[in-house]
């Protein structure tokens, strides 16, 4: 199989694990999250759509993907320097531990705390003071991805359902029109009571553009007046 060009829309099934405990941190499946105590029920476990060359995935993952057998489970490792990268020292402070108290929390490592505006880890506890981790909890950690990928997506109508689920959480409700020149995107009623609707509106835009080829988006917005009852007579 040829590799895959950029702008091109897959459909994959991964587990993501830190090398050195083996430990999962991400997965779509329900069953592996369940097994290594990650589950989230708001959480919709299935094959996730990805955009190659989007920059979601780490430049080594992406790459991988992109020239990956439809349907055969590879599994590829990643240095810390190509994932998230080494730890900032600088973002390791140490507090008092009174401050902890104030907020009627009793530290211990691993914990997570929210401090201000910032969220970080529990290093150590000691002599009335609190050491706190505020890298990215993947810093200085080599990965390891095992992954499969289930289809590529040939058609304009599945690859703009699969862009609006990516860019706006669910692309239920929506519906898709196509012509030479102009895609036509029949919103959701769950645009109208969502605040992120702006940002995703523009990221749909470009995902379009990439992965269909066309320039010209319209996006058509209806509402509705409810039936009225009927009187009983």
């Amino acid at each position: 199989m040829a590799a895959l060009n950029k702008g091109e829309i897959v459909r994959i099934n991964y587990t993501a694990r830190i090398v050195e405990n083996d430990k999962v941190f991400d997965t779509t499946s329900a069953d592996v999250a369940k097994e290594a105590g990650i589950f989230n029920e708001k959480y919709s476990y299935a094959a996730m759509p990805y955009i190659i060359g989007s920059g979601r995935f780490f430049k080594v993952l992406d790459e991988a993907v992109a020239n990956a057998e439809v349907g055969k489970e590879t599994e590829i490792e990643i240095k810390c320097e190509d994932a998230v990268g080494a730890k900032d020292p600088k973002l390791i402070e140490t507090y008092p531990i009174k401050e902890f108290y104030k907020q009627e929390i009793m530290p211990q490592p691993g914990l997570e705390v929210k401090l201000g505006d910032r969220t970080g880890t529990v290093v150590t506890v000691g002599a009335g003071r609190v050491k706190v981790d505020f890298n990215n909890f993947l810093a200085g950690k080599d990965l390891k991805y095992t992954f499969t990928v289930e289809e590529v997506m040939k058609d304009n109508a599945a690859k703009a359902d699969a862009i609006v689920q990516m860019d706006f959480g669910s692309a239920e409700g929506f519906t898709f029109a196509f012509t030479d020149d102009k895609i036509t995107v029949n919103v959701s009623d769950l645009t109208k009571f969502s605040q992120n609707w702006m940002m995703a509106k523009f990221r749909i835009v470009n995902d379009l553009r990439e992965s269909v080829g066309i320039d010209t988006i319209e996006f058509v917005e209806t509402w509705a007046k409810p039936a009225e009852k009927k009187k009983e007579e």
